[in-house]
């Protein structure tokens, strides 16, 4: 499993990431996964405090154990649950991050994050209090170093330039191409992006035909453009799978691509079509659908 440097920072983490939201609430499948997932090279494991109400934070700092130190943990922050309300309410405010990152601690079952992200953000949030907040946790030394989850442009403007931000986590696929134009912005303030929604929720699988029966379209496609597209993708690529992983890796600025599984198979599946595609001289499929005329009319 490659590496890659995480912005400007010293953290260098896997190409491919494991994102924990599909993790089960069983302990033991959790834990055939994790162990899984490390022993195939990947650092990178992603959560939220938001996740089952925290538990999944619980789950994956059990599971970790004595690997902790192996691993560099990302989790977030600003989605805060209400008790006895329904959902949950945006809370980014200084006091509730100081307080949630000692409750996020707890969870994982270590005295340190690598990489804490606000989950979201508003142009109305109190940025400099936000950004102050960070750094003192990192003066504290409770966290590595933070970022930021979202693809709202005016927010990347206010908070990257104005902090040592390293890590966007940002929605980007074949099919979703729509943070293209944002990616040289966020080089430049010295972050790289980490990527969610690389497979298009199953849309960029093997297992397409059988996803597309559940979607009416998909984020510019309409049903029937992606039904065309992908049928075309069929055509010329036989692992639409690895094809979805080489283009997100294509780019620079992407420092690796978070990957849920639910099961062994599924990272299986994952890890097969990862090592297929570096076994393709400079993600060349990849390369070729970029240039592709049709799928720049859908960024």
């Amino acid at each position: 499993m490659k590496k890659r440097q995480l912005g400007t920072s010293e953290l260098f983490i896997s190409e491919i990431s494991l994102g924990g939201m599909s993790l089960s609430t069983d302990k033991t499948q959790a834990a055939a996964i994790v162990d899984m997932a490390l022993d195939a090279g990947i650092n990178y494991i992603d959560t939220a405090d938001l996740y089952d109400y925290g538990a999944n934070e619980e789950i994956i700092g059990v599971t970790l154990g004595k690997r902790r130190h192996d691993v560099i943990l990302a989790t977030k922050v600003g989605n805060r649950w209400a008790e006895g309300v329904d959902g949950w309410h945006w809370d980014a405010s200084p006091s509730y991050i100081k307080e949630a990152v000692h409750a996020s601690l707890r969870r994982l079952g270590t005295d340190y994050i690598d990489v804490y992200q606000l989950h979201g953000g508003t142009i109305e949030d109190d940025w400099d209090g936000i950004i102050d907040t960070f750094e003192g946790l990192k003066k504290e030394g409770l966290i590595r170093e933070y970022g930021i989850s979202s693809i709202r442009p005016n927010v990347l403007q206010r908070f990257l330039p104005a902090s040592s931000a390293r890590s966007v986590m940002m929605q980007y696929s074949a099919l979703d191409r729509r943070p293209e134009e944002w990616f040289n912005f966020i080089a430049k303030q010295g972050a790289s992006v980490v990527t969610r929604g690389t497979v298009a929720k199953g849309l960029l699988t093997n297992s397409w035909q059988q996803r597309l029966q559940h979607v009416n379209g998909f984020n510019t496609y309409t049903a029937e453009e992606l039904t065309s597209t992908l049928t075309d993708l069929a055509l010329h690529y036989d692992d639409l799978h690895a094809l979805a992983i080489a283009f997100n890796l294509k780019e620079p600025t992407i420092a690796s691509t978070v990957i849920g599984a639910s099961s062994q198979q599924q990272l299986a599946q994952t890890l097969a079509s990862y090592e297929k595609i570096n076994s393709i001289t400079d993600f060349k499929i990849a390369n070729e659908l970029t240039k592709n005329e049709y799928y720049h009319e859908h960024r």
